[in-house]
């Protein structure tokens, strides 16, 4: 939906306004992306509750998956926040795009996570067994598991919510694959 309003801080309501005030204080801006939630009058605080809940995964663990998620479902806005983020979390350039094509060679742990996250998005939760067992066999957990399908849920809102809103990147452009 090309043109969907990005709502201003004084257009939402003062539950929503002090997300915004904390985005701001946090990322230095609010983000488009996080600004449309706002329509909604709990849906921004539900999603940041969803995003910021406590899970077993490192920064690095969950960058891997929203680089993956966000790659297979197409979603430049994601890619290019997620690639931000990445950087921030000690990732190079080199790296991220080895992330986004789950192929990693830098890390085999990282790696079967990457694999394991491409194939639950491909195969809509349906993964090849030895994808969950070659998880398992490089160190994570069950608990790990669980958290890691969490977190696909989590970045499948905002592709999703990207998809249908087309809002402008406000983020630095992730360079395509």
């Amino acid at each position: 939906m090309k043109n969907f309003p990005i709502p201003t801080a004084e257009q939402v309501s003062s539950a929503n306004q002090a997300f915004f005030g904390n985005l701001q204080k946090l990322v230095g801006f609010v983000p488009n992306l996080f600004a449309v939630f706002a329509h909604s009058e709990n849906a921004l605080g539900n999603y940041l509750a969803l995003q910021n809940a406590k899970t077993s995964l490192k920064a690095k663990e969950r960058e891997v998956v929203n680089l993956v998620v966000s790659q297979y479902n197409h979603c430049v806005y994601c890619l290019s926040a997620h690639t931000a983020i990445a950087k921030m979390n000690g990732f190079s350039d080199s790296q991220i795009l080895e992330i986004r094509k789950a192929e990693i060679s830098f890390d085999p742990k990282l790696d079967a996570l990457a694999k394991l996250v491409k194939g639950i998005v491909e195969n809509k939760g349906h993964a090849p067994a030895a994808l969950s067992d070659n998880f398992l066999a490089a160190g994570y957990s069950n608990g790990n598991l669980v958290d890691v399908v969490v977190l696909i849920g989590d970045k499948t809102i905002t592709n999703y919510l990207h998809a249908l809103t087309e809002v402008p990147v406000d983020w630095p452009l992730a360079p395509e694959l």
